[in-house]
């Protein structure tokens, strides 16, 4: 599966998918979240593989928010979203997932409960130098009951570790898919989602 929608990518015109120009070719739209901790990357994992412009509401950080934010990991970071990003992407002639990003920070949590409606499925993303951030979004699918897949978001600098390795450091089933991935790198994106998408419709036929 993964290679065949790798070539229809490929293959297919810049900016032009079949059913906007075939009417009766309507496709299957699927929504899809990506979850994770603050700042692992999931603000760059929508914006990378989006088609169109992602949609984000990504607001300045104050000191405001000092005693709640725990910059620790990301003492770099100046912004973070509040809502949620939203991007689309053609995975196939006939299927378009909508992807949406949820909030890292704790008081954006109740967020989580709107966006997951009507979701086939979630990325947990992971950052194996924070790998405890991922939990409370591992917990969260888990109560839900909605399939997932976990992408290990590789940093410059970090270090690399087999999806093995962050499978039994996460206790996750041995169904629940383990990807090694870069969210800048849209190739890598696409495939998380792919093994996404794959891993639901074994989840969930229907």
């Amino acid at each position: 599966m993964v290679s065949a929608v790798f070539d229809n990518l490929l293959e297919r015109e810049e900016g032009v998918q079949p059913w906007q120009y075939d009417r009766s070719r309507a496709p299957v739209a699927v929504k899809v979240l990506v979850a994770g901790g603050f700042g692992v990357g999931k603000t760059t994992f929508v914006g990378s593989v989006s088609e169109i412009t992602p949609l984000r509401t990504e607001a300045v950080m104050t000191a405001a928010a000092a005693p709640t934010d725990d910059l620790s990991g990301t003492p770099d970071k100046a912004t973070t979203t509040v809502a949620m990003d939203f991007g689309r992407v053609t995975l196939d002639d006939d299927l378009v997932l909508y992807v949406y990003g949820t909030p890292g920070q704790e008081r954006f949590w109740f967020m989580w409960d709107d966006l997951v409606r009507g979701a086939a499925g979630g990325i947990v993303l992971a950052d194996t130098r924070r790998l405890r951030d991922c939990f409370p979004a591992l917990d969260y699918f888990e109560s839900c009951g909605l399939p997932y897949a976990v992408a290990v978001n590789h940093f410059e600098g970090s270090r690399a570790y087999g999806a093995d390795d962050v499978r039994e450091a996460l206790s996750i089933a041995a169904t629940v898919p383990v990807v090694i991935m870069d969210a800048r790198r849209r190739d890598t994106v696409v495939e998380s989602l792919v093994t996404l998408v794959g891993h639901a419709l074994d989840s969930t036929p229907e």
